[in-house]
């Protein structure tokens, strides 16, 4: 059954309203609407406490909510993956060059629109988007700091909470100049580049973020077998329904995947990035070895 139409039915057989579980579940009543009528795809489950809290108000088995979730999102991936994602860097590259170092930010700026969307404004904006992502998901679930980051942004609670979920799903290839706004612009107080090792400084905003500097860097490593990025890697990277969440070490492990003849896609990266977060393929440090 789809998530949208058992929640419908418990609303009914309970007679709550939208309001009411737009209010359990910290987000807007818009959001709740949108996600009943289709017109978004059912955030993850693994970054949202959202279905446990609509669980509750709709008296559901606990888990059953997720497991819908999941698979809608599967069936929505397998419908999009033959889809490439068009970059919309035009309108937040202002915001982004207006954190840069005063004195790089000329330079940056010329090689920016000699190479739009070229390898270094990728390589930028992906630091920036992974750092604040962090932050936020750290933070999801700290209603101080949501209220903190919704004044700053002039927005309530549940319209920043809503803000923060679809802000996760977002890409190098798909930020908006609403994202920079909400996310970029108060959580990041300058950054910095070295344009000959590639290592980049990023200062955040003390008041709303953990941690006041994170700094980046490439480091020389001998070469490997494969050369190149494999191509379904690189289009697993520009799906944000398939790569979105991802974070730095989970694609990092990723790309040390090699392969003698046979070709990976997209949705191989995605499946081998959902049995990297299963916690039943791994031992935990604290089961002890077993007697002799």
């Amino acid at each position: 059954m789809p998530i949208a139409l058992l929640i419908k039915n418990r609303l009914k057989e309970l007679g709550i309203g939208q309001r009411a579980l737009a209010r359990s579940a910290h987000v807007t009543e818009s959001y709740i609407s949108q996600l009943l009528t289709n017109k978004r795809v059912p955030p993850a489950p693994n970054r949202t406490d959202m279905y446990e809290k609509i669980g509750r108000a709709l008296k559901l088995p606990k888990g059953q909510l997720e497991q819908l979730a999941n698979l809608e999102r599967r069936e929505h991936l397998r419908k999009r993956l033959g889809d490439h994602t068009s970059p919309l860097l035009h309108d937040a590259r202002e915001l982004i060059l207006h954190k840069c170092h005063p004195g790089k930010t000329r330079q940056i700026r010329a090689i920016f629109e000699k190479q739009p969307f070229g390898e270094l404004e990728r390589f930028v904006t992906q630091k920036l988007l992974s750092v604040v992502k962090s932050v936020a998901r750290h933070e999801l679930d700290n209603p101080a700091w949501v209220r903190q980051v919704a004044r700053l942004s002039k927005k309530s609670y549940p319209q920043m909470r809503v803000t923060i979920l679809q802000f996760l799903d977002t890409t190098v290839f798909d930020l908006s100049n609403a994202n920079c706004i909400a996310f970029l612009e108060p959580l990041i107080e300058s950054w910095d580049i070295d344009l000959a090792t590639f290592c980049i400084e990023i200062v955040l905003n003390r008041r709303v973020a953990p941690g006041h500097r994170k700094t980046f860097e490439f480091m020389e490593r001998e070469p490997s077998k494969a050369s190149g990025e494999e191509p379904g890697f690189k289009d697993f990277l520009q799906d944000p329904l398939l790569s979105g969440d991802a974070t730095e070490e989970e694609l990092t492990f990723l790309r040390t995947l090699t392969f003698e003849s046979k070709r990976p896609t997209p949705l191989y990266y995605y499946r081998e990035l959902q049995n990297l977060r299963d916690p039943l393929h791994f031992h935990t440090s604290s089961r002890k070895p077993s007697a002799r």
